[in-house]
Formats: C-alpha cells, sequence, structure tokens
C-alpha cells in the first residue's frame, strides 16, 4: 500500500478538477483546492498498482486539459502535471516507492513526452531534494527521463519518492512581506522549507515540514507565532494542505487541534477507512 500526492498546476477551474477527480476516484482520499495559488493536490492511496494507475490518468488528463502558459499564481512550478511524489504507507518499504517512481517517470518520460526529473534516493546513494530541481531543471540539471526541453505545454514533472511531509500554511494578521519573508527565513531548516508569499491584503508563510515526527505542525506554528510578535503581528489562521498520519495527530494536544486546523477526520488513516481502502 503506497500513497502518492499529486500537485496539478490549477486550482481554480472547477470542471477540470471535477474531470482529474474522476480519473482516480477508486483511490482519491481528498482534493486541496487553491485557487490563489491556481493550484490542487490530490491525495491518493491503495495498492501500488492502483495508485500508479491512477496517477497516469491524472497525469494524462492534466496534460490535456492545462497550458502551463496560462497559469497564474505565486506558488513556484515546473508544469500542469508539477509533482508527483510517492510516499511507502506502514505495509510498504521506502524501496517501493522508489521502484514506482522509476516507473512513473519513465513511463511519462516516453508516452507522455513529458522530462521528469527525480527527486528523493538516487542511483548513486545520494539525496536530491526538490528545491534543488525546481532551482536548477534544465539550467544545471538535466531530466532523468523524457526529453531535453520542456513540453511545450505541460512544462516539466518532479517524481518523487520520500516519508511523509506535512505541507501546511499560516497566514499573518497584517501583509508585511518583509516581515514574512524574515520569519520564512528564521524557519528553514532541513526539515522546514518554507517561503512567504504576498496574498494582497495579508501574507501567508507556507511550509513543507518533510520530517513532520522531528519538526511538526505544533512547532512551526508556535515558533512563527513567538517570531510574529516580536515584529507586532499575529497569526490569522492556519491550514493543513492535504492529509497528515493517524500517528502524527496522536502528538499533538487535543485542545490545539482546531487552532492548527488538525482533526481524525484529516488523517490518511480515516480517510482509507471511509473508502474501503483497507491496509494490509
Amino acid at each position: 500500500m503506497i500513497e502518492s500526492v499529486v500537485n496539478i498546476s490549477d486550482g481554480r477551474d472547477a470542471d477540470v478538477i471535477a474531470q482529474l477527480s474522476s480519473r482516480c476516484d477508486a483511490v482519491l482520499l481528498d482534493v486541496h483546492e487553491d485557487a490563489v495559488h491556481d493550484r490542487s493536490v490530490f491525495s491518493l492511496a491503495g495498492d501500488e498498482d492502483d495508485v500508479y494507475e491512477s496517477c497516469q490518468s491524472l497525469a494524462r488528463t492534466a496534460l490535456e486539459l492545462i497550458d502551463i502558459h496560462s497559469h497564474q499564481g505565486p506558488h513556484p512550478r515546473l508544469g500542469s502535471i508539477d509533482v508527483v511524489p510517492f510516499v511507502p504507507l506502514s505495509s510498504s518499504s521506502p524501496e517501493s516507492v522508489v521502484v514506482e517512481r522509476d516507473r512513473f517517470a519513465t513511463w511519462a518520460g516516453t508516452n507522455l513526452a513529458l522530462p521528469c526529473f527525480y527527486y528523493g534516493p538516487l542511483p548513486d546513494g545520494t539525496l536530491r531534494y526538490l528545491p534543488d530541481v525546481r532551482r536548477l531543471a534544465f539550467s544545471a540539471l538535466p531530466p532523468d527521463t523524457g526529453p531535453t526541453v520542456a513540453h511545450p505545454t505541460a512544462g516539466a514533472c518532479a517524481v518523487g519518492a520520500r516519508g511523509h511531509l506535512v505541507a501546511y500554511n499560516i497566514w499573518l494578521s497584517r501583509a508585511d512581506v518583509t516581515a514574512a519573508r524574515d520569519i520564512a527565513s528564521k524557519l528553514r531548516s532541513s526539515d522546514v522549507k518554507s517561503l512567504a508569499f504576498d496574498m494582497g491584503s495579508t501574507v501567508q508563510l507556507s511550509f513543507n515540514l518533510t520530517d513532520p515526527f522531528t519538526t511538526g505542525p505544533t512547532d512551526v506554528y508556535d515558533a512563527a507565532s513567538l517570531l510574529a510578535s516580536e515584529r507586532d503581528l499575529g497569526i490569522e489562521r492556519s491550514e493543513l494542505v492535504g492529509l497528515i498520519p493517524a500517528a502524527l495527530l496522536a502528538r499533538i494536544p487535543r485542545h490545539r487541534w482546531a487552532e492548527l486546523d488538525v482533526s481524525p477526520e484529516q488523517t490518511i488513516e480515516a480517510r482509507m477507512q471511509d473508502r474501503g481502502i483497507a491496509e494490509r
């Protein structure tokens, strides 16, 4: 059993999102739509082959329906099928998702003519990180599969093998972009990838918590709150993007669930149970 958390560069067109959702309905646990960033996150889980085939269907449909050149939004992106990470669940091994990553990237490169960049463990034993792919793609880093130039409408895709990651957003109480960028930089670490986005009337701190059992939502919320208060700012609200493991929720004090935007209904395990997907 594996999970895939597919990031698609469209969060505004309801018809496109509905068509994408229908292509992976059997293993679809959650769709997080973000109109400001023009981005949607599809959380899938189930048997390896079922998840893999749903990722194929999502990719084919996104390539047909989305032209990355019409995309407008502040979030970094490589293409219309922007990120396709594979994640082991408790019954799978880290090695198994490397196999699925490589299989998907080979297929997309060959059948969709979509340049794909690996992140996570590489064949030479090193690790490559998603921010490095975004920064170096095509200029200093050639695609691992597919053409050496971007697809004319779909751009390129980052295909990963990783452990659990929590995507988490925090909005500050005032649109102080300079302060937000300073806070984001101070919270950035090997476990925390952080950016600050100007959202017009407010600013957003956006986090990827790459080792959430070491540094989780509670940690970044409290650290951001402290840094914000030092700049006469507060936290307006927070937002979990997608789902979290039940074991991580269990580490968060119940009285803070509403403040941190987490709940039992937002766990991978609860959604799998709701969909009748039994983890082996």
